[in-house]
């Protein structure tokens, strides 16, 4: 398996004319760069309205279904939120089932997992698909018969360490991330051999420089060496060991430079109190190199988080004119609410600036080279915790816990230069508690509710936004937060899903709705597109859940539950309800199909 660009195009190309199973990767992220863009056209902005439903396939599980099926050749693969089921259907024979893996998973792995049962999906190298399950283990199954070719287990439920996240394969590994913020985990990024399941490296997101393989001369942040014990100076002595900095988000790759990209989340405990210091490196952008993990660059975007911002969203990269020049960038939606632009390959900071009008917990990141807060957001002390007494509450704090965005992936067009981000509309009252560390025994310590922010009953917004200028170029208001993934098209078109179950296609340069449908549960999977045969397909999976739908996943009812999103998310039990099903769309065949610009 070799890393290049051609991948970019796998998800969609393959399964037009291709051969059954590629050499190369096809990832839940599309392309290594994440841009979630298709070529495929044949559905656009004149004939979208038209689009029917042209078969669906039920997962036979409840709870939150995110991430995206698989399509290689004429195979589409499809995962499940716990027990992690994963099905291969023949899309020659009506989505006949060819094989079906059901792994054995320990239950009691169910309440360690922090914000419902859900995976992001699966990934497709060198005729294996790739499962990271919920209880850390890496299987590898032939792609053409189910078979296990090897698995590994990367963590222990019992400490806290669980999955929820897709992997990476990039060259002969296969990268890995685990979770357990809430849990105390010490969190790492992890390379396995692709043949054999064997550990290659082991990067931690914080400790000593050997942990985090972080060579202090080499290694810079904005610009400059880290220094020796770089993060060991931002921990009161070993509360590092218990720091969190988790890793379950997505992964970039750049083959050119050689580099993968993702983000660290939250330390532990949310109490900032508790652990006073920047902890670094949590809520961190890393690019590290994928043979030895050696990390190049790092970039704290919350130091010394007290909010809950995890900095796990996806890293999409591209290639664009700024300052007259083009540049090799790196595009990164926060939680905090912050939009990021950085070079991506010297971590230099080029842009940072609000993707929602109401974040407040900062005024701004400070831009001035000169100064010695570069880099750093400038904190109201308002609406910061550590600023008030410990078991005072504070209110009005904008975004809430949640984040202005979360995991669900933003999409990249090059024809419009613009990103497309789902978000979240939503503020919170944030109150730390003194909380003691015990494995495998939720290690919290705040008390959050979510609300509406004042004046604003909807919680959602789905964006474009220009990265090089750091501006919203238009905004479409949601009742409910965004929860689903994006997806950009050749066909001027942008697709997205809805917590009440929409799907959604919108103009790409206007956002103006051309179309929409009604799945029969909330949609928090990401849209995903495909050719079989001559014809273009539109998919995406429904099942409400994640953390905003967790009070309908889990049967929650106490406001507080849920980090506070059961009662931030109370009316969305009289829009939809459970389920599990795939929604395969497509244009019908009676009409006259337009011609591919390519």
């Amino acid at each position: 398996m070799r890393g290049g660009n051609r991948a970019a195009l796998l998800l969609f190309s393959l399964s037009a004319s291709g051969p059954a199973f590629a050499d190369e990767p096809v990832l839940q992220t599309v392309d290594y760069a994440n841009t979630r863009y298709s070529k495929l056209d044949q559905i656009n902005a004149s004939n979208v309205k038209q689009l029917q439903v042209a078969w669906t396939f039920s997962t036979g599980v409840l709870r939150g279904h995110e991430g995206s099926p698989l399509v290689v050749g004429n195979m589409m693969y499809v995962h499940t939120p716990f027990p992690n089921i994963v099905y291969a259907l023949d899309l020659d024979k009506d989505g006949v089932i060819v094989w079906k893996y059901e792994p054995k998973q320990d239950p009691s792995v169910i309440p360690v997992m922090c914000c419902d049962t859900v995976n992001r999906g699966l990934a497709y190298a060198d005729g294996a698909i790739i499962l990271h399950q919920a209880d850390t283990t890496v299987v590898s199954l032939d792609a053409k018969s189910g078979k296990v070719n090897w698995s590994v287990v990367n963590g222990d439920p019992k400490k806290g360490e669980t999955n929820t996240a897709t992997v990476l394969p990039v060259k002969d590994k296969i990268i890995v991330g685990i979770s357990g913020g809430e849990f105390g985990v010490n969190c790492h990024v992890t390379a396995y051999d692709a043949k054999s399941g064997k550990k290659v490296w082991r990067g931690h997101s914080q400790g000593p420089d050997a942990d985090m393989i972080m060579d202090p001369e080499k290694t810079t942040s904005l610009g400059k060496p880290v220094g020796k014990d770089s993060s060991l100076k931002t921990w009161e002595g070993d509360q590092w060991k218990t720091g969190g900095g988790c890793t379950w988000g997505w992964f970039s790759y750049d083959p050119k430079l050689d580099l993968m990209y993702y983000g660290s989340g939250n330390p532990s405990t949310w109490n900032p109190k508790q652990r006073p210091g920047d902890n670094k490196w949590s809520m961190t952008i890393w690019a590290r190199n994928p043979d030895t993990g050696a990390a190049k660059w790092v970039y704290q975007m919350t130091p010394h988080d007290e909010w809950d911002y995890d900095g796990i969203n996806e890293m999409i990269l591209t290639d664009q004119k700024v300052d007259g020049r083009t540049r090799p960038l790196l595009t990164h939606f926060d939680r905090n609410g912050f939009g990021y632009t950085l070079d991506r390959s010297t971590g230099e900071l080029l842009v940072a600036e609000k993707f929602d009008p109401v974040v407040n917990w900062a005024s701004k990141v400070d831009m001035d080279k000169g100064s010695k807060n570069y880099g750093r957001p400038l904190v109201d002390p308002h609406y910061s915790p550590e600023a008030k007494d410990e078991d005072e509450t504070t209110t009005g704090i904008c975004p809430g816990a949640i984040g202005a965005k979360n995991e669900a992936p933003a999409a990249y067009s090059p024809e419009t230069h613009l990103f497309y981000v789902p978000t979240n509309h939503i503020c919170m009252s944030y109150e730390p508690f003194q909380v003691t560390y015990t494995p495998g025994i939720p290690f919290v310590g705040a008390t959050v509710s979510l609300q509406p922010h004042e004046g604003d009953p909807e919680t959602g917004r789905f964006i474009a936004w220009d990265g090089v200028r750091g501006r919203v170029e238009w905004s479409n208001t949601e009742p409910f937060s965004v929860w689903s993934g994006a997806l950009a098209t050749a066909g001027d078109v942008v697709f997205y899903g809805t917590l009440e179950g929409y799907l959604k296609a919108v103009d790409a340069r206007s956002g103006r709705e051309l179309y929409r449908f009604k799945t029969p549960s909330g949609i928090i999977g990401n849209v995903t597109t495909y050719g079989h045969r001559g014809r273009q397909y539109v998919a995406v999976l429904s099942g409400v859940g994640g953390w905003a739908g967790i009070g309908l996943a889990a049967g929650l009812t106490d406001p507080a539950d849920g980090a506070g999103a059961v009662g931030g998310y109370a009316g969305l039990s009289r829009y939809t309800a459970l389920g599990g099903q795939l929604t395969v769309f497509a244009l019908p065949e009676s009409l006259p199909l337009p011609k591919s610009r390519d």
